[in-house]
């Protein structure tokens, strides 16, 4: 959906030793490559607050919902994310009912 959308994108998956690769080592690959992570990992939430890294931090608090909710939500919120996207460094939370942007 990003790609098609113009958005240059990669899984963790596709880097590094895939999803074996420690989050300090995504964190560094992510700001290397001026790249948005985008979890549901607290611990990313954690290490931004604390050392504003990974710079660019998507956090996805929506429980279990379908792919095609979770496309919709994003495809929503393009154009904020990529006004965000000109900053040095931002934290944004979607929620269920909000948005929350650092």
């Amino acid at each position: 959906m990003l790609a098609a959308h113009g958005h240059d994108s990669v899984h963790v998956n596709q880097i590094l030793n895939g999803s074996s690769t420690p989050d300090s080592a995504i964190t560094q690959y992510a700001d290397q490559n001026d790249y948005i992570v985008i979890t549901k990992d607290t611990d990313f939430r954690n290490a931004y607050l604390l050392k504003k890294s990974p710079r660019k931090l998507i956090r996805v608090c929506l429980g279990n919902i379908t792919n095609d909710r979770l496309l919709a939500l994003f495809e929503n919120q393009l154009v904020l994310i990529k006004k965000l996207d000109q900053e040095d460094s931002f934290y944004m939370e979607i929620n269920p009912d909000t948005i929350l942007i650092y």
